[in-house]
């Protein structure tokens, strides 16, 4: 028996298939069939969705307030900006090679 290709299917197939085998209508193999995709894998990408989903609804508020805030950045671009311009001048008064080309 040759062996298929590999396929990549989309994420919004896989929430599809994970989401019929969720509801539990029907047998996994029913869903299998149906969908051409060994149970296995469905039973993969169900695992997936069941242990994700709480980042749906909690975990992205929290991710948010994680991150440097837009504030802190621009200072920190501010200080890089700053510190290049006076090594540039630097490096320029010590003769030879010039900082800017």
């Amino acid at each position: 028996m040759p062996r298929r290709p590999r396929r990549n299917h989309s994420p919004a197939f896989k929430a599809k298939v994970a989401l019929e085998a969720i509801k539990g209508e029907e047998p996994l193999i029913v869903i299998a069939e149906r969908f051409d995709v060994h149970p296995n894998q469905i039973t993969k990408w169900k695992r997936q969705l069941l242990d994700g989903a709480a980042a749906i609804f909690g975990e992205q508020e929290k991710a948010n307030g994680e991150g440097p805030s837009v504030a802190e950045l621009h200072a920190k671009i501010g200080e890089l900006t700053m510190e290049n311009d006076f090594l540039s001048g630097a490096l320029g008064r010590m003769g030879g090679t010039s900082a800017k080309r």
